[in-house]
């Protein structure tokens, strides 16, 4: 009688599985919330893509929007340097007009960036045949990347609203150290340059300076301004140039050249005394604004 009733008091539990698989779960979950906290996420992917659809649902509001000159212009640090001396002035045979592009263009950046200036961060230079911007890459993108950083947003939108308002044709330079590089996006730092400068010209054009009156040249660890055989020599040849022209003739041989080390020889002269073409003018070859002069 009692072996009857221990077999009616056993009972098999066939739900035994359940408790190793909520564990299972519960590791994986936690698993997940530690890989997602020590995660960083570049806000600036989000934002291309954000930035991108508007300009595309309202590519025309975008457009009339007036542009926000002088607004939220800190105060320089360092007084505006003169574009060139009196002496090149006489020997150029051409003097800086009062309301000439480039000069404004070189005193509204120093104005506007005065912080960036003082740190070394940014430099303002130029001559009387183009402006130049230039930009340390660790201002913009991420090591070994060509993503822009969200600082990157906030420097390149208040340089889009001093540019937007003048003709003047702008290339954008990439230029790397002599680290090599050898991943599957970037090969060599001729890509990486490459896609470095790509990415400020998209941003600009995003802002609404004109698509037409740019272009980007990668040079890759080809023109170094220091040594880089210094830690500091490789981060000061990691920059970014974005180069203002005075007209398309003075854009096309600075391309090809660069402006690492270029002067404004007598045929750049010879090209620089014409004006910047309107935007609403086709560049065509035989127009007298844009064909190049007639060499001496």
């Amino acid at each position: 009688m009692s072996r009857r009733r221990r077999h009616a008091d056993e009972h098999v539990n066939h739900e035994r599985w359940l408790v190793s698989y909520a564990d299972f779960i519960t590791l994986l979950f936690a698993f997940f919330v530690v890989m997602y906290s020590i995660s960083s996420i570049n806000e600036g992917k989000y934002r291309v893509i954000s930035q991108a659809l508007v300009g595309v649902f309202n590519d025309t509001e975008r457009s009339i929007k007036p542009v926000p000159i002088g607004e939220e212009r800190p105060l320089t640090t360092q007084p505006a340097e003169p574009l060139i001396k009196d002496s090149e002035n006489t020997d150029a045979g051409l003097g800086q007009r009062p309301d000439d592009p480039l000069k404004t263009i070189a005193n509204d950046i120093t104005h506007a960036f005065g912080d960036l200036i003082a740190s070394k961060q940014l430099t303002v230079r130029g001559n009387e045949l183009w402006v130049e911007i230039e930009l340390n890459s660790s201002l913009l993108f991420g090591s070994g990347d060509a993503m822009p950083s969200n600082a990157a947003f906030e420097i390149i939108d208040k340089v889009a609203a001093v540019l937007k308002p003048f003709e003047n044709p702008i290339h954008v330079e990439g230029f790397t150290d002599d680290l090599p590089i050898r991943t599957a996006q970037y090969p060599t730092n001729w890509e990486l340059s490459s896609a470095r400068s790509a990415s400020i010209v998209r941003m600009l054009a995003m802002q609404g300076v004109s698509p037409g009156r740019m272009a980007s040249v990668g040079y890759g660890e080809f023109q170094p301004v220091a040594n880089n055989a210094t830690p500091e020599g490789r981060a000061l040849n990691r920059r970014v140039v974005l180069v203002v022209s005075r007209n398309l003739e003075v854009r096309r041989s600075l391309t090809g050249t660069g402006s690492a080390h270029a002067t404004p020889d007598a045929a750049l002269k010879r090209a620089g005394t014409q004006t910047a073409p309107p935007q609403t003018q086709p560049l065509v070859r035989g127009n007298a604004v844009n064909s190049p002069s007639p060499t001496l």
